[in-house]
């Protein structure tokens, strides 16, 4: 099955909070994942750079850390809600504000924008999607092994049966699971990913790119 841009918010097995971001792509595949000062970010890969010009949608910051918090979304709105949590703002209202400020993406698909997040000692994680018909945000307790995950389509509402296994033990292993593990496995058109997981000190980034 082939729904988009993927955000999962989860737990591993040894009570480490994560969340995840995958672009599945159709017709812009030639994109990676990058570290940057700021956090992770999507790109067009090598010799692909004018692509930008025909979409602005698809290079953005994906993956970025506020304080105790990790943020990912699906474009330009990763930097609105890490900067609002940074100044004190809670996640559910940073979330609102920003979706609903930038709405859904004006492209050929009225692409959703989503996004996740969650405090590194937390119990709950937080999910948000902005449609041209509906703007959610909403909690989800979480649970050791599980990931709560939900897309820009098909599935395209976070609900409490969008959950999938999660196994990771670092954040490479993350943002591999979001390829190739669990439910994940089973999503069409990957092509890169981005995860923040929890440690005793923070959080960690890592990337991944199919094929890369």
């Amino acid at each position: 099955m082939y729904v988009g841009r993927i955000v999962a918010v989860g737990r591993t097995p040894e009570g480490r909070n994560a969340v995840l971001y995958r672009v599945s792509s159709r017709s812009f595949p030639n994109r990676r994942t990058v570290k940057t000062s700021r956090g992770l970010a999507v790109v067009p890969i090598e010799g692909h750079e004018k692509d930008i010009f025909k979409n602005p949608y698809i290079a953005y910051n994906a993956v970025r850390i506020a304080g105790e918090t990790a943020v990912a979304t699906n474009g330009s709105q990763t930097d609105p809600i890490a900067e609002k949590i940074a100044s004190g703002m809670s996640i559910r209202d940073a979330m609102v504000e920003s979706l609903i400020v930038l709405d859904y993406e004006k492209d050929d698909f009225n692409t959703p924008r989503i996004a996740v997040a969650v405090a590194r000692g937390s119990d709950e994680g937080w999910c948000g999607i902005v449609r041209k018909d509906a703007l959610i945000v909403r909690s989800f307790k979480l649970t050791a092994g599980e990931a709560f995950f939900f897309a820009t389509y098909e599935v395209s509402e976070p609900r409490l049966e969008y959950i999938s296994p999660f196994r990771a033990a670092t954040a490479d292993e993350a943002a591999r699971w979001a390829v190739d593990g669990g439910k994940f496995a089973d999503l069409e058109k990957p092509v890169c990913s981005a995860a923040a997981l929890a440690t005793d000190a923070g959080f960690d980034l890592a990337g991944f790119t199919v094929g890369a």
